[in-house]
């Protein structure tokens, strides 16, 4: 790479509501469409963004991460503070770092981390319904919990998901699958957690629609387990709305993150 070519690397916060997801789509407005076109406005350079993980239309993230070669000059400062004040309100930049030559959004990362957000109310809280799933009865925690101990490991998730890419592989491996609580305005949600090196197109949201149905006692955490090993689609549940759904945090080996000096 040339001497005055940077890396330069972002931590992306966003609403999905009224995206057609992060990668830039002819039908309508996009989160990486929006970055480029500010990046364009404060740098006067036409780049390409990388994403470490697609989202689809409606998904939020906190912890998403792009990367882009640049020859700009402006400070990191500058940057981001440029950044914030041109793209739409629902995007912010949280953080901001010179990154390896060699560091990649997409291909150095060694793990994504989702979050679903359900809600046992009775009543929709309005406050939530663009991030939160309004299930309107008790779920089976400890059913909820059970099933979900078959996922770590390395499986073919076929039954939840498509490959990103046409013959590719539908192989994952999962660090850890959680259920607990989270608190938002004085709700309680149930919050189910995935991690894993990668996900198959709309895998966690037809996992999730498959786990309503464990906690709603419609399936039992064996006959969940035994879906998995099906590796079929038309036996999972159906695939959970897209709005509960917020990518977290993207993990990178140490070394990939430091700019070495």
């Amino acid at each position: 790479m040339a001497e005055n070519v940077r890396n330069v690397a972002l931590r992306l916060a966003y609403d999905g509501t009224d995206f057609v997801g992060s990668q830039v789509q002819a039908n309508g407005p996009s989160i990486q469409g929006a970055l480029e076109a500010a990046w364009l406005r404060l740098t006067q350079e036409q780049q390409r963004f990388t994403f470490a993980g697609r989202t689809d239309a409606g998904v939020h993230a906190q912890g998403q991460v792009a990367n882009v070669r640049t020859q700009t000059s402006h400070p990191l400062a500058t940057l981001q503070r440029g950044l914030n004040a041109l793209l739409p309100k629902p995007i912010a930049i949280l953080d901001i770092w010179e990154a390896p030559s060699e560091f990649h959004a997409r291909h150095s990362a060694i793990w994504r981390k989702y979050r679903y957000l359900l809600d046992e109310e009775p009543i929709e809280l309005p406050m939530l319904r663009q991030y939160v799933l309004h299930i309107g009865q008790p779920l089976a925690k400890e059913a909820l919990k059970e099933a979900l101990k078959v996922l770590p490991g390395t499986h073919d998730f076929a039954a939840f998901g498509s490959a990103t890419q046409p013959g590719g592989s539908t192989i994952r491996q999962c660090r850890s699958a959680t259920c607990s609580s989270v608190e938002l305005f004085g709700r309680s949600l149930v919050a189910i957690e995935l991690v894993a090196n990668g996900f198959l197109r709309q895998m966690i949201r037809a996992l999730v629609g498959t786990l309503i149905l464990v906690g709603r006692r419609q399936l039992t955490p064996a006959a969940f387990a035994q879906i998995l090993q099906a590796r079929d689609r038309r036996r999972a549940g159906p695939t959970a709305a897209a709005h509960g759904l917020t990518l977290m945090a993207v993990g990178y080996p140490p070394a990939a993150m430091l700019l070495e000096n």
